[in-house]
């Protein structure tokens, strides 16, 4: 990767995503997703901190995996705020160094679409989960319009390159059956336009 390619992706892209990512519109969506959560939560892709203040008060501790030092950068007074501790843990969801069952919550939201291997993220994921535990998705993905699928098909090696190695086709609903995770409530809509980048997917999922 070039000099430039190595400051945009460390510099430059992760505040543009800070930004990007803390829209209100996008705020309502991430309290949803989090309802529920309690105990030990693990947040996959933790970014710079934007669902932290939307975690209920049955939160007890945060441990987080996050490969950008500027976004744990950009966190920083979020997490000062925080009325838990907040641990990071790793670098990558493909290998966390947590026990088998140790997780009461997994939280990921707009993390699978970027990942290079959901598919072990996910298997991960679904280890480290106690038996009752469960994971609390927020994500975009391939549309359930067909005419829009094409469309996202065509803009995902630009997305990937663009946009950190985000891509806008991946299957969200068969990523988490293939994986093994039974799924207890989803909701599937469009937020609005441009529509390829903007088919939702907010998920409960439990281990089966």
């Amino acid at each position: 990767m070039s000099r430039f390619g190595r400051f945009y992706e460390e510099r430059v892209l992760p505040v543009a995503i800070d930004r990007m990512c803390g829209s209100k519109a996008f705020r309502v969506h991430r309290r949803d997703t989090v309802a529920g959560t309690h105990g030990t939560v693990l947040e996959i892709g933790f970014g710079s901190g934007h669902n932290l203040a939307l975690y209920p008060p049955e939160v007890k501790r945060l441990v987080v995996v996050e490969p950008s030092a500027r976004a744990i950068e950009l966190a920083k007074s979020r997490v000062a705020r925080a009325s838990f501790p907040v641990d990071v843990v790793g670098l990558t969801g493909e290998a966390l160094p947590l026990e088998n069952g140790s997780i009461d919550c997994v939280v990921s939201t707009f993390t699978l679409c970027t990942i290079p291997n959901a598919a072990l993220a996910l298997r991960e994921i679904k280890r480290v989960l106690a038996p009752a535990g469960t994971l609390h998705l927020l994500e975009h993905g391939l549309s359930d319009d067909s005419k829009v699928q094409r469309w996202q098909h065509r803009l995902d090696p630009v997305q990937q390159r663009v946009a950190g190695g985000c891509h806008l086709s991946r299957d969200m609903p068969a990523l988490l059956a293939d994986a093994g995770f039974g799924i207890v409530e989803m909701r599937r809509w469009s937020e609005g336009r441009p529509r390829p980048f903007l088919a939702m997917t907010r998920a409960l999922a439990t281990p089966t």
